[in-house]
C-alpha cells in the first residue's frame, strides 16, 4: 500500500513539474529594454501564477528569471 501511495505521489509531482515547464515556456518573453527573460502571466490567468509560485521561487533563484502578472506599463 505504501508503494502505491509513493508511486501516485511521484506521478503527481512529475505532472506538476512537467506542466510548469510547459507554462514557463509558453509565457516566457525576452524584454527589449534590458534583455532579461521574464515569464509574464496573463491578467486573466492569475490562478496559474499562484499555482506555480512555489516552483517559480526556486526557478528564479537558479536562473535569475523574473515572474509577474501582466505586461509592464
Amino acid at each position: 500500500m505504501k508503494i502505491k501511495a509513493f508511486i501516485a505521489l511521484l506521478i503527481l509531482l512529475l505532472i506538476y513539474f512537467g506542466s510548469y515547464i510547459f507554462v514557463r515556456q509558453s509565457y516566457a518573453k525576452v524584454l527589449n529594454n534590458h534583455g532579461d527573460k521574464e515569464v509574464i502571466f496573463p491578467d486573466d490567468k492569475v490562478h496559474l501564477y499562484y499555482y506555480y509560485r512555489p516552483l517559480s521561487y526556486i526557478d528564479g533563484a537558479i536562473t535569475d528569471m523574473k515572474f509577474h502578472i501582466g505586461e509592464h506599463r
